[in-house]
């Protein structure tokens, strides 16, 4: 069966993994880690980049 093509456009920097949970190495006191969520910076934490613009001509 045939794969369609993503409309939306993934970011290149996170590849469409846009949050990660990184931990401290610190634990709360019920045991679980402390981890903190960091978005991708390229596309703000929404796994999509818009598409570029088109090139426009300047001059003659």
């Amino acid at each position: 069966m045939a794969q369609h093509a993503p409309t939306a456009r993934i970011c290149r920097a996170c590849d469409g993994f846009p949050v990660v949970a990184i931990t401290t190495g610190t634990r709360h006191p019920d045991g679980t880690r402390t981890t903190l969520r960091v978005p991708c910076p390229a596309c703000r934490g929404t796994g999509h980049t818009t598409p570029a613009t088109g090139l426009v001509r300047a001059g003659r």
